[in-house]
């Protein structure tokens, strides 16, 4: 599998049925995780890969995670946790997006729930609290790239490169999806956007 598939979650092959009760039933919470420990949420990405993509793919992953969490910065970056108790059962993460004009948007990638977490509502419920806490701090746009099946769950449609641009040429362009955090049309957005820099490899896309 090419790593698009595996960084963007292009194949989600348990799907996420809409179930915010199961997720508060096991007693998941959801925060910003501004004091992550780096190891602890590369694991989690590399335990989640593998079990579903293959060992190598999993320290791929990993590897990118720990690339992202130490060379990305903080104002670039936005990490949020799942966790039952102290146990991390979740991640997902977002990087700036810039674009040549005035433009406030953020790349959600990667995503990660741990398998047995997987199927009752944790990943939807926290892609939804990462929308949700940039929505409040005044961020206009998120992106990302994957599967529209998943993804369009959350608030996400497809939009063409006429309509925003992405970083780097897109091997399967359907997976670009968008949505507005600020109540207003997806805006089309002229010029090249760019992307952090662990992100910058046309692998990725």
């Amino acid at each position: 599998a090419c790593l698009v598939v595996d960084v963007f979650g292009w194949l989600w092959k348990k799907s996420e049925k809409l179930t915010y009760a199961s997720a508060r039933a096991i007693g998941v919470k959801y925060s910003a995780h501004d004091a992550y420990d780096v190891h602890e949420v590369k694991e989690l990405f590399v335990k989640t890969f593998s079990d579903s993509e293959g060992e190598s793919e999993g320290l791929l992953i990993g590897a990118l995670v720990e690339e992202l969490l130490t060379t990305t910065d903080r104002r670039d970056l936005r990490v949020f946790a799942a966790r039952e108790g102290d146990f991390l059962a979740g991640c997902i993460l977002f990087t700036r997006l810039t674009f040549e004009g005035d433009m406030d948007a953020f790349l959600l990638a990667p995503v990660a729930v741990l398998t047995r977490y997987q199927g009752k509502g944790v990943g939807q419920q926290l892609i939804r609290f990462g929308l949700e806490s940039l929505r409040e701090e005044g961020v206009a746009l998120a992106v990302t790239y994957g599967d529209p099946a998943f993804y369009s769950k959350v608030g996400f449609r497809p939009v063409t490169e006429d309509m925003i641009r992405a970083p780097l040429p897109l091997t399967q362009p359907e997976g670009w999806l968008c949505q507005s955090l600020n109540g207003h049309d997806i805006p089309r957005i002229p010029g090249k956007s760019s992307c952090v820099k662990a992100f910058d490899n046309p692998a990725y896309w």
